[in-house]
């Protein structure tokens, strides 16, 4: 038995496996992992499905879909939606999905300047004196023996030639809008300053916290091979990190990649978090990393160290 279907004897109806939708979405999927397109268009998109899969290919940017029944789309557009997980971790890129409510026998310059279009439900006539390449081809393979009848889904893929020597009189652009935007959503991107900022604040507070507490931990545990007491372990810790004045912790700190201490004051010093790579890879520059944390983060006098208290610390232990 072909494994690509399954002949139901009682109906005389054919099964593919997978079905025919899934193939059919996933022959899309394989076209954007060998084009890499930033923008798609989704002509007759229905339930949102296939933009919903497209959403997760980082060299999207721009997705688009165009129905003929808004009911349909409203239906199902939530799942279009930014999630939690897209704030808290925002993406490199920018993302931004629009539905739009129309007959794609109307044109609309919304629909211009596109890398990729699909049309997975509709049958569209184009010609090669619009300067496309076609290849045939399809899913949905036929039962072994009856190979003439050829696919059940039959594709064509047009693939644009370039240069293009000239453009036909016929392909005028569309200049009024003939489609109504029923959604619009732009996820939150690492491009945007605000949301890289927002990562940056809080990757640098959790690595200076987590060198901090590796530094308390080290102290502590000298201490605890002469004393075994919580409350005299606190007091010996005081007496070790109180071991600098703070103008000579200060040009310490500028001169080491080492955390220090003054105090309840534990001073990180800012390369020694730039040299953290998801720190690094964020900022890129150590002049972006001071740029982008300063006045979101206690920093030293002279801004070339993270300040910390060690006070809050100890309380937790």
């Amino acid at each position: 038995m072909d494994e690509n279907f399954q002949e139901e004897r009682c109906t005389g109806m054919i099964k593919f496996t997978p079905p025919l939708y899934k193939q059919r979405y996933q022959f899309v999927k394989d076209l954007v992992g060998k084009y890499k397109p930033k923008k798609v268009a989704d002509l007759g998109c229905a339930d949102c499905t296939l933009l919903w899969m497209l959403k997760f290919y980082n060299c999207i940017e721009v997705l688009a879909g165009l129905d003929i029944c808004a009911s349909v789309m409203k239906e199902k557009m939530h799942r279009l939606y930014p999630l939690p997980a897209d704030y808290l971790q925002p993406s490199e890129r920018s993302l931004t999905v629009t539905l739009h409510h129309g007959s794609v026998a109307h044109e609309d310059p919304c629909m211009l300047g596109f890398d990729l279009v699909t049309c997975i439900e509709l049958a569209l006539d184009a010609a090669k004196r619009y300067g496309y390449s076609v290849e045939f081809t399809g899913v949905g393979n036929p039962p072994t023996g009856m190979e003439d009848v050829g696919f059940c889904t039959q594709i064509a893929v047009f693939v644009k030639k370039y240069p293009q020597t000239s453009e036909p009189a016929q392909s005028k652009k569309p200049t009024e809008a003939a489609y109504k935007t029923v959604f619009r959503a732009v996820y939150p991107s690492l491009k945007d300053e605000k949301y890289l900022q927002s990562a940056v604040v809080s990757e640098v507070m959790f690595t200076a916290h987590a060198i901090k507490r590796s530094l308390l931990d080290h102290l502590v545990s000298e201490q605890e091979d002469y004393n075994d007491d919580p409350t005299e372990r606190k007091l010996q810790l005081q007496r070790s990190v109180n071991c600098f004045s703070e103008e000579l912790e200060t040009l310490a700190v500028e001169k080491s990649m080492e955390p220090l201490t003054n105090g309840s004051v534990v001073y990180i010093p800012l390369r020694k978090i730039f040299s953290f790579p998801k720190v690094n890879q964020l900022c890129g520059t150590f002049e972006k990393l001071r740029e982008l944390i300063t006045g979101k983060v206690t920093l030293s006098s002279d801004g070339s160290a993270v300040v910390l208290d060690t006070d809050h610390e100890n309380e937790e232990n």
